[in-house]
């Protein structure tokens, strides 16, 4: 059978399956199956539920909806999850034997998350809550109210994704019983609580809060240890940068989780702490690790993906995530500090559990060609059964490029990684063009995982080539931190040396039919390439920052990321502007497309408006789209409808200029 080319209204058929959680008798799991709807221009997100001894599958619930966060209660007889069925997120909880699943809260802002506690008789959650009000008051309607202003008193007074924040409104922990659904709320005054984890015994539980009267410049969230009887609080760890994922050890003698101490600000390495109860001591397990604990893989296609930051077997011992050269793997540690990859090279597993026993995970992965599938591991062996296929008949249908990883030599002669993707339906001896893609962050990183962008590209008959340039995570800590204060430095030259080693070892490549895109960070870059270079005959850049000036008081974290990244604030205009591709404007000879989100707060769509306008006024080949509802994560979350003309617009402009 002939396989056809990928096009970009295959998102539609593609499904994400994400969230494994396995029961606490050992046989049975749940997970979620995400996809878009093109129909209702919505993505839906079902619960799925999976005999472990018989491999077979079960869907759970059908209605439209987004389930996300499934928990088992401690005997196993119920599964707990959120649904945005009536637009707010709410508790759900449905029994283990079937049936409907029952609404447990109606709170005005929504559950933001919960765990159950060990007596299955009440859950934990956290809820925004408006000062003076209380969980149980009767829900306002907007449609009632007249519009109000909004007087401004704080620099975080507003976020990418939420708007402006709402004012005298803070994150509470409080319980709900099961049977009665009495409220009860546990902390109070007004700071930004999160639930961590609650011990196996019910006494305890760990929370985040940060008490600092000025929450503008505090990069903190120290985690407690309470005693849920007496309210006290022990400090886990209470210095500068951010901690959380904690969870208690199944005899309640151990607390690990992840963090980093911003000593690199953002750049900073996460590491696993584990804190042993009885004596207070604070170990770091990963300490000799130059890898960054967690997921910092960029991608298009897994929806609501989540992971826990560790997990305990029952003889405690513990896995986490692990970025390191291009894959994201499960690690094993033991408290002794012996640690070793559970899993193989060359994917990425981007959620998973663990058997309490330490015997078998599940694990959900990806790679290159291979959009994602449940999997059951034998942790001792490593052989793996595929528990979905909800994405075979695709793969069936269509042809795929298959990257091939380089390694080469970038700025100061360090090594730097990438891939290079031939286009589908190659044919020896002929010319094709290539797109570099470019990531944002820059504190993230192309992976060894399936990218529907890029294979529409290389469906498309382009090369691609994607590398990760200083800045790049899963690499040193040396190699992530060395583009803050060097942006269009280092990390360009290490992006030019890429396409420079590609073009001498690859003489299907032609180089008078050369574009690059990317978008944030990416898209920084782009407009940063096509001021400093005429190589490219054609480009698109996407939610990027041309001016770091006006970036420093527009965008939702620029007052504060702009002095971790450049090195300045705005007592420092000229060297703010020489970072600044518009800046270079005049220099640009290469055709443009500016795409943006009309409600993208991190980086305001008047970045891509300066740039446009600039450009126009001097007579450049220049397009500017804006995407109405859509925020900086439109490529990955947004619309399904507006995803698809953004992906027309890249299509259509590399094809009118290569």
């Amino acid at each position: 059978m002939t396989k056809r080319k990928l096009e970009a209204t295959d998102l539609f058929k593609l499904h994400s399956v994400t969230n494994p959680v396995i029961s606490p008798n050992g046989k049975e799991a749940v997970f979620i199956r995400t996809e878009m709807n093109e129909t209702d221009n919505k993505y839906y997100a079902y619960l799925y539920h999976v005999n472990l001894e018989t491999e077979t599958m079960t869907q759970w619930t059908h209605k439209k909806e987004r389930i996300s966060s499934p928990k088992w209660s401690t005997d196993g007889s119920y599964i707990a999850f959120l649904s945005d069925r009536e637009e707010k997120n709410q508790l759900y909880i449905l029994s283990a034997n079937g049936g409907e699943a029952k609404k447990l809260t109606n709170v005005e802002k929504g559950i933001s998350s919960f765990i159950w506690s060990p007596c299955g008789k009440k859950v934990w959650f956290v809820a925004a809550l408006k000062k003076g009000k209380s969980w149980t008051d009767e829900v306002e309607k907007e449609e009632d109210k007249f519009p109000e202003a909004y007087v401004v008193d704080k620099m975080k007074y507003h976020a990418d994704g939420v708007g402006l924040l709402p004012k005298d409104t803070y994150r509470q922990i409080g319980w709900i019983d099961v049977e009665s659904k009495e409220i009860t709320q546990f902390t109070e005054g007004p700071f930004q609580y999160n639930l961590q984890a609650i011990s196996h015994d019910g006494k305890k539980l760990v929370m985040g809060v940060d008490r600092e009267e000025n929450q503008d410049f505090s990069f903190r969230n120290p985690l407690f240890l309470v005693d849920i009887e007496s309210k006290k609080e022990t400090a886990l760890v209470d210095v500068e940068g951010y901690f959380g994922g904690a969870a208690f050890s199944k005899d309640d003698q151990y607390i690990a989780f992840s963090g980093s101490n911003r000593q690199f600000e953002n750049a900073t390495h996460t590491e696993v702490y584990v804190y042993e109860v009885h004596t207070g001591n604070l170990l770091v397990l990963t300490e000799g690790m130059d890898a960054p604990v967690g997921d910092y893989s960029g991608g298009d296609v897994q929806q609501g993906a989540s992971a826990p930051d560790v997990v305990w077997t029952a003889d405690n011992n513990l896995y986490f995530q692990l970025s390191t050269m291009g894959d994201v793997r499960l690690y094993f540690a033991t408290l002794a500090g012996e640690i070793y990859p559970a899993t193989q090279e060359n994917e990425h597993v981007y959620g998973y559990d663990i058997h309490a026993s330490g015997t078998f995970a599940l694990a959900t992965i990806s790679n290159a060609i291979f959009p994602g599938e449940l999997f059951k591991q034998n942790l001792a062996t490593g052989e793996r059964i595929q528990l979905t296929h909800f994405n075979g008949e695709l793969l069936k249908d269509v042809e795929l490029s298959k990257p091939e990883a380089i390694v080469y030599k970038g700025a100061k002669e360090w090594d730097v990684h990438g891939w290079l993707m031939k286009p589908v339906g190659y044919e020896e001896g002929k010319k094709y063009p290539l797109i570099v893609e470019i990531h944002g962050g820059p504190h993230t990183m192309y992976a060894n995982t399936f990218f529907h962008e890029l294979q529409l590209l290389a469906a498309k008959g382009y090369g691609v080539l994607y590398v990760n340039p200083r800045g790049s995570h899963s690499y040193s800590q040396q190699f992530v931190d060395a583009v803050r204060g060097d942006y269009g430095g280092g990390d360009y030259e290490d992006i030019m040396a890429g396409l420079d080693y590609v073009l001498s070892e690859n003489d299907w490549i032609d180089k008078t039919r050369l574009g690059v895109t990317g978008g944030s960070y990416g898209g920084f870059m782009t407009n940063w390439i096509v001021g400093h270079t005429n190589r490219f005959k054609a480009a698109v850049t996407q939610r990027s920052i041309s001016n770091w000036i006006s970036f420093y008081g527009v965008s939702d974290i620029g007052y504060y990321f702009t002095p971790w990244q450049i090195g300045t604030d705005m007592t420092d205009i000229d060297k703010l502007w020489d970072a600044s591709p518009l800046k270079y404007a005049s220099k640009v000879e290469t055709p443009l497309l500016i795409l943006h989100s009309e409600n993208d707060y991190r980086c305001p769509i008047e970045q891509g408006q300066q740039l446009y306008i600039t450009l126009k006024a001097m007579g450049k080949e220049t397009s500017f789209v804006r995407f109405p509802q859509a925020d900086h994560n439109l490529s990955r979350v947004g619309l399904p409808n507006l995803r698809q003309t953004r992906l027309e617009q890249i299509t259509n402009w590399f094809e009118k200029y290569l």
